[in-house]
């Protein structure tokens, strides 16, 4: 029997020359249903989200062409996303909300200056969570609270290297008690949830108060917090070689960055490079863990965690193009919280 060889989910797939291309990929739409829970209201959402769904894996399918005539630098795959146009990804899967409206917002806590350090030369590379100063990847589901993953990645990160402790926070708390400040699965700001935890002097335990990607009414209680703050400190806008001596020197840092392409909600692995994107307009707040230089490639490179859940990217993070014009800015707006 005659062997098809066909390119489906990024890669190759052989099958039996009597099997229809349009059964073939029938079956293939079920196995994504099945594997990722897919349930739709009715039989005309369905071939929509099915038409989608076609519409990405064409694109999964020339991109990664294109890794492989080393044309990119990153490829792409289906997720679970991949039912889902680009602006429909962006409400459910983003949330951070620009620099305009919380500087209107920020009340009366102003932040702190950057310092720089007195050893000003930062190692060639760092991992922060090499020496324990990062929680397990989490999954803000379809709210957008990417904002507050960020925050807490951050506050997690900075109280581990004051205390020695690694405690996992509460996003949950931020989104149902910061409404002052932020949003909730609507959208916010990092710079505004670290206020909200200084005012209220805590931020409580994710296994105190769970998430539930949700907006809900705030249940904060002071006995079971995890971390306080005192504070933050935003960096010089779109200063990377500032961002690198921070994340050297202080710990994991929040970050916001636009992900508003098809080329980052398909990310799979490789050193993400999109000519498109903006280093002035953000849209999703997410954490540098780190910085390094890419062994193959010799591209320098951020480290960042996001939000998504493990099975996007590289086990939930993006190696994202380094000192290449502050590359969908990265560096734009930066800061940490003071712990």
């Amino acid at each position: 029997m005659h062997i098809l060889t066909f390119l489906a989910l990024g890669f190759g797939i052989q099958v039996a020359v009597g099997m229809s291309f349009e059964n073939l990929i029938l079956e293939e739409w079920e196995t994504f249903k099945l594997e990722h829970d897919k349930k739709y209201a009715s039989e005309e959402e369905e071939q929509f989200r099915m038409n989608v769904y076609l519409e990405n894996r064409h694109y999964v399918a020339e991109h990664n062409q294109m890794f492989a005539r080393g044309a990119t630098t990153f490829s792409v795959a289906l997720n679970k996303y991949s039912d889902l146009l680009l602006h429909e990804f962006m409400e459910k899967m983003t949330g951070y909300l620009g620099e305009t409206e919380s500087s209107d917002r920020s009340g009366s806590l102003v932040p702190s200056s950057w310092i720089e350090p007195l050893h000003t030369n930062p190692p060639a590379e760092m991992d922060w969570r090499t020496r324990g100063a990062v929680t397990p990847v989490k999954d803000q589901g379809h709210c957008g609270s990417c904002w507050a993953f960020s925050a807490t990645g951050s506050v997690e990160g900075l109280h581990f290297r004051k205390t020695g402790n690694l405690v996992s926070l509460s996003e949950q708390n931020l989104i149902d008690c910061s409404k002052n400040f932020n949003h909730g699965c609507s959208g916010g700001w990092m710079q505004l949830a670290f206020q909200y935890i200084r005012d209220k002097d805590g931020i409580d335990t994710e296994e105190s108060y769970p998430y539930e990607g949700k907006d809900g009414i705030c249940r904060y209680n002071p006995s079971t917090q995890g971390a306080n703050v005192t504070g933050y400190v935003v960096l010089p806008k779109g200063d990377e070689d500032t961002l690198q001596k921070a994340v050297a020197s202080v710990g994991p840092i929040s970050i916001a960055i636009d992900a508003g392409h098809q080329s980052f909600f398909s990310y799979h692995e490789g050193i993400y490079i999109e000519p498109n994107c903006s280093n002035k307009t953000m849209n999703h707040g997410v954490l540098a863990v780190g910085y390094g230089v890419d062994e193959e490639t010799g591209i320098p490179y951020w480290l960042v965690k996001n939000s998504w859940g493990k099975s996007w990217g590289e086990n939930g993070y993006v190696r994202m193009a380094r000192n290449q014009g502050n590359q969908c800015g990265v560096a734009t707006e930066a800061s940490f919280p003071l712990v």
